[in-house]
């Protein structure tokens, strides 16, 4: 979800009312993908990477997401989404992470959309992770290193119980993944978009998911 200070800056305005925007955005986006009976939305909230930014704008992003959670969280409710996590989302401090989890457990028995939010998040850190986890298994002697495959690396991830990924939709002219997903992209469909995330809205998503609907899946076959 690209594009929320540039977004802010060609109106003249502070960053935070970029984010302020994006969560906007955020709300349309799940309605429509809801709409569009699409069974996983993963957004991309909080990244690793971010911690590099203003002390002021990181406590506005967690600022924002607890907003959020409180205001949203009766209608995700009514429209049966399940919320999910990735990432190390304990780093947000006490107040915040009890919030969440909250969150995901009143949600949990939820069916119609999980929506899973990346906090935290760096893709390179769970794949070593998970390398980590079959490296001790190994060590252990639980399982032999001839055995490691693909499928059991997958299986230590954290979107394991998830579905294969069929599209990642980046907004704000930017054509890079950024350190999202990328074991789970492998055979994902990319579209990339000049649309600034605080614009992106119903019309965007289906405009996109019409692309992804007109595209030959050859997964390397063909």
């Amino acid at each position: 979800m690209d594009g929320n200070g540039r977004w802010a800056s060609k109106r003249g305005l502070p960053r935070v009312a970029g984010h302020r925007a994006g969560a906007e955005a955020v709300r349309k986006v799940l309605r429509a993908a809801v709409k569009s009976g699409v069974e996983v939305l993963t957004l991309y909230a909080f990244s690793s990477e971010n911690w590099r930014r203003s002390e002021e704008e990181v406590s506005d992003l967690k600022g924002l997401l607890g907003y959020y959670l409180e205001r949203e969280l009766d209608e995700l409710e009514r429209e049966g989404v399940r919320l999910r996590l990735i990432g190390d989302h304990k780093a947000f401090g006490p107040q915040l992470v009890e919030r969440l989890e909250r969150a995901v457990e009143r949600t949990a028995h939820n069916r119609r959309l999980t929506l899973v939010v990346a906090l935290n998040y760096g893709a390179r850190s769970e794949i070593a992770a998970a390398a980590r986890k079959l490296a001790m298994q190994a060590k252990d002697g639980k399982l032999d290193p001839a055995e490691i495959d693909e499928a059991k690396l997958g299986m230590e991830l954290m979107t394991s119980d998830l579905p294969e990924l069929d599209l990642l939709i980046r907004t704000s002219g930017e054509k890079r993944l950024s350190n999202f997903l990328l074991w789970q992209s492998a055979y994902a469909e990319l579209v990339f978009t000049d649309t600034l995330w605080p614009d992106f809205d119903e019309t965007a998503l289906n405009a996109a998911l019409q692309e992804f609907a007109g595209r030959q899946r050859r997964f390397g076959g063909r």
